[in-house]
């Protein structure tokens, strides 16, 4: 699944995507992103969303990771927290059992430069880590679920509202089957979304048969990029001392075939 990203703008260049984008009180101006963002840190992110009160997109900082809203106690949910980082999209609309369809009306999207996922090699004991992008959106948006909880703060008892959100996955294409090729949620990739369905995506009128399309939208492999990444979950720096996201050649690496 999609557990690690990269964020690397100013959270202001948003405007430039969405150019009436309303920056809620709660996001710092200065919010710079990192090179690596990784989800079960449950950290905070600009997201982008519809708000019903003015009809007008907002942008607000809100956890990765969803907190249901029915949680009362933070503590008792926190190692299943973990499993609310994704949500598959086939569970949406299909499985209404899920918290993803009590909350399918909370649209939002997720800003990123790219995506880190790891692939597994025969015979070799550690995975290598490839970084993905898209070729003609150098800042592309994933779609996502969102959550409002009021929870109590744990020194004063006060109930404090908090926003969290999911990320969309999808069945892989040819190329992300090959990369991301093992562990118990194998082949699968974010919902990449052509700049068109982004923007659909917060339509307040969005209609089923839109959304369906847009879940099941595959993004083409000939759109990806990709390259391989020195170890990127390790405290160490790099032995060339190059960020995170440059590339890094990895002696006798198997093509991808």
């Amino acid at each position: 699944m999609c557990y690690d990203i990269s964020f690397t703008i100013n959270v202001r260049e948003l405007s430039d995507y969405f150019p009436d984008l309303v920056f809620d009180d709660q996001l710092e101006i200065n919010f710079q992103g990192a090179v690596h963002i990784m989800g079960h840190g449950y950290g905070k992110h600009p997201i982008i969303y519809y708000n019903k009160e003015d009809n007008r997109i907002h942008c607000k900082a809100m956890e990765w990771g969803c907190i249901p809203f029915y949680v009362k106690d933070e503590d008792t949910f926190k190692k299943q927290r973990a499993t609310m980082l994704n949500a598959r999209s086939e569970r949406i609309l299909e499985d209404t059992k899920s918290y993803w369809y009590k909350i399918r009306n909370r649209r939002c999207l997720i800003p990123m430069n790219a995506m880190y996922e790891h692939r597994e090699i025969e015979g070799w004991q550690k995975k290598v880590p490839y970084i993905i992008g898209l070729k003609h959106q150098d800042t592309f948006f994933i779609p996502g679920l969102y959550s409002v909880v009021e929870l109590p703060d744990k020194s004063t008892g006060e109930l404090i509202k908090r926003w969290t959100y999911t990320l969309i996955t999808r069945e892989a294409n040819s190329v992300m089957r090959l990369i991301h090729n093992g562990g118990d949620n194998k082949w699968r990739m974010p919902l990449y979304l052509t700049p068109e369905l982004t923007r659909k995506w917060l339509k307040d009128d969005l209609t089923l048969e839109e959304y369906k399309d847009i879940l099941n939208f595959e993004m083409p492999t000939e759109e990806l990029q990709y390259h391989t990444v020195y170890t990127i979950r390790s405290p160490k720096s790099r032995p060339d001392d190059k960020e995170k996201n440059e590339f890094y050649e990895w002696p006798g690496l198997p093509e991808l075939i």
